[in-house]
C-alpha cells in the first residue's frame, strides 16, 4: 500500500496510530502500542523513496515526561526508519515538542478532535463549534506553531475556523473533516478504499469499493474450490512421463 501511494506521487504518508482500528481491530487508538507503531512504521519505510513518512507516537509514549517523548521518538526514527513524528494536543503539549524539534526531529501537531483523547472529549464528536473552544482551537494552533512543529493536523473542526487557523498561520495546514481550506488533506486509505467494515465518518470519500471486490473474489475461491473448478491443470505443475513411470514403479 504505501508503495502505491508513494508512486502516484503522494506527498506525505502518515502511518497513523488509527491503524488500531482499521488493521488490528481497536474500537480506538487507545490500545495501539509504541511496538505496533515501529512494526509499520519499518514496513512502510521500505516501501516508499519519495513521500514523507511520519509516524503517530501513540497513547502515553509522550505524555508523562519529555524523555519518555524522547525515547519513544528515537525508536520511531532509528527502528521503524521515520523522517517525522506526529502527536496530539496543544499548548499542553508544547514543551514536547520544543525538546522533539530541538533534538533535530520534526514534528507534525494534531488538534480538534484527537482520538486519543476520545473519553475525555466525551466520543468522537466536531470539536470547536461554539466559540469559547474555537478561541481555544486557535490558542492551540498558535502554541504549537510556535514550538516549532513544521505542519498541523485540525480533525473535524468547522470549515470556517479551519479557514481561519489557516490564513492565520505560518505552517501548512492539513485537514481531516475539517473543510475544503486547509493547505492539504488527509483521509485514513482503507476508509478511502471502501476495506473498513465499520462506520464511516460523514467526512470519508469512499475513491473505491475494494472490500465488496474482495468479498466477490473470496467467495468465488471458496466456490471453485468446493466445487473442483480450482484448481486447473494450469495451475498445477507436470513432471516428465519417465519420472512418473519410475514413480510409479516404486
Amino acid at each position: 500500500m504505501a508503495g502505491i501511494l508513494d508512486r502516484v506521487g503522494i506527498d506525505v504518508i502518515l502511518i497513523g496510530d488509527s491503524l488500531g482500528n482499521v488493521v488490528l481491530g481497536h474500537e480506538s487508538t487507545i490500545p495501539v502500542t509504541l511496538d505496533d507503531m515501529v512494526h509499520h512504521t519499518r514496513a512502510v519505510s521500505r516501501a516508499v523513496h519519495r513521500a514523507l513518512v511520519v509516524a503517530d507516537l501513540p497513547f502515553m509514549t509522550y505524555h508523562l515526561s519529555i524523555r519518555d517523548a524522547l525515547v519513544a521518538t528515537g525508536r520511531l526514527m532509528q527502528e521503524g526508519r521515520a523522517q517525522a513524528v506526529k502527536l496530539e494536543g496543544g499548548r499542553e503539549v508544547t514543551e514536547q515538542i520544543k525538546m522533539i524539534v530541538r533534538a533535530g526531529v520534526p514534528v507534525m501537531a494534531h488538534i480538534g478532535l484527537t482520538p486519543q483523547s476520545v473519553h475525555q472529549l466525551g466520543g468522537y464528536r466536531v470539536q470547536g463549534r461554539e466559540a469559547e473552544a474555537a478561541f481555544k482551537l486557535l490558542d492551540d494552533a498558535r502554541a504549537v506553531q510556535d514550538a516549532g512543529a513544521f505542519a498541523i493536523v485540525l480533525e473535524c473542526v468547522p470549515a470556517p475556523l479551519a479557514e481561519m487557523v489557516t490564513e492565520e498561520l505560518q505552517i501548512p495546514t492539513i485537514g481531516i473533516g475539517a473543510g475544503p481550506y486547509c493547505d492539504g488533506q488527509v483521509l485514513v486509505v482503507n476508509d478511502m478504499l471502501g476495506l473498513g467494515g465499520g462506520f464511516t465518518p460523514r467526512f470519508v470519500k469512499r475513491y473505491a469499493d475494494l472490500g465488496a471486490e474482495a468479498m466477490r473474489a473470496v467467495t468465488a475461491f471458496k466456490e471453485e474450490v468446493e466445487t473442483g473448478r480450482f484448481p486447473e491443470s494450469e495451475h498445477s505443475f507436470t513432471m516428465s512421463e519417465d519420472e512418473l513411470e519410475k514413480l510409479k514403479k516404486g
